[in-house]
């Protein structure tokens, strides 16, 4: 009797263990293609390199693209594929704004990773996504880090699943705290994240009202630098091509470093989503802290976007490895 119920009670564990096991061997990690594409660091490296000195773009929209993707059904590469009717998550307002630079970016590394014979349909979009956006990082002046590996892409992407998973320019704290919060990440993540926009540039129509028409007793934003609201007026005036974009960082807008909080400091955060994290009580020593070292600022931001890369992705059977990035196999 005793045996028996050894043997049920094993039976029980067994699910348990074995579950436990095939969520081990699925999770991300730096060296996922160590036996089946070994240079695949160095494949990337060297295409995004190669974009990077033909246009600065390939930084910021390569970063951005990551982001959108994995705040989007998690980092999936969906971000990436074309419907064909208008209806992917490309073709929504919020990321129609995204550069055809980082898209680029990854289409050119993907090809440069499929034409080892070694490599062929061996990584993933994601996977490539993820490489290319810690070197865009580095390029520009920030962090190595090491990036976990072993995502694989999604099948879908509709324009609706985008619909209020995005951040606004508008958002405040605590906006911006409980979408975040979303994804497992903390204040201190999203405020490291948000120093992401040191290298990125905005449409002139996202901020416009700040220095416009904020408000009947106030055209421009009190929050906002006034000279640097002049700037902004001058840069952007009214009824301006939307097209026209300006960078985030007015001091050192190539260099991935921590002038974007000391920017913050002085008034001048482009969105008021940037400038809240001066302005609110509560998220000031943060930016205070990141102003103050850049070290502190790389050190935070590799952790969230370590933390950020691990969001709803999709491992083994989940997903596929895309041939072609803009579509499903």
């Amino acid at each position: 009797m005793e045996n028996r119920s050894k043997i049920v009670v094993s039976l029980v564990l067994l699910p348990l263990f074995l579950t436990t096991i095939s969520a081990q061997s699925t999770k991300l990690t730096p060296n996922f293609y160590k036996t089946t594409c070994p240079n695949v660091e160095s494949i990337v490296r060297s295409a995004v390199q190669k974009k990077f000195q033909q246009t600065f773009v390939t930084a910021p929209a390569t970063l951005r693209l990551f982001f959108h993707d994995c705040f989007v059904r998690g980092c999936d590469a969906s971000i990436l594929l074309a419907t064909g009717n208008g209806n992917a998550e490309k073709d929504h307002p919020d990321d129609i704004s995204l550069a055809g630079d980082g898209f680029d970016t990854v289409i050119k590394a993907k090809a440069a990773v499929d034409s080892n014979p070694q490599c062929r349909n061996k990584v993933s979009c994601a996977d490539i996504l993820a490489l290319a956006t810690r070197d865009v990082v580095q390029l520009t002046g920030g962090p190595f880090y090491r990036v976990e590996l072993g995502r694989r892409d999604g099948w879908i992407s509709t324009k609706a699943s985008v619909q209020r998973q995005l951040p606004g320019p508008n958002f405040k704290l605590d906006q911006l705290n409980s979408m975040f919060a979303r994804h497992g990440l903390s204040q201190t993540d999203m405020i490291a994240l948000s120093g992401a926009h040191t290298i990125g540039f905005a449409h002139c129509g996202r901020f416009s009202k700040r220095i416009f028409n904020f408000s009947p007793r106030n055209p421009i934003d009190p929050t906002l630098n006034f000279r640097y609201a002049l700037q902004l007026r001058q840069m952007c005036p009214r009824n301006v091509d939307p097209r026209i974009a300006i960078n985030m960082d007015p001091t050192t807008p190539r260099t991935f470093d921590n002038a974007y909080y000391k920017n913050l400091q002085q008034g001048m955060g482009l969105f008021t989503s940037d400038q809240v994290l001066f302005s609110d009580p509560r998220s000031r020593g943060t930016v205070n802290l990141f102003a103050s070292s850049n070290a502190a600022f790389h050190n935070a931001f590799v952790a969230a976007i370590t933390k950020l890369g691990r969001v709803g992705v999709l491992t083994g059977k989940q997903g596929e490895i895309r041939r072609d990035c803009t579509r499903p196999n």
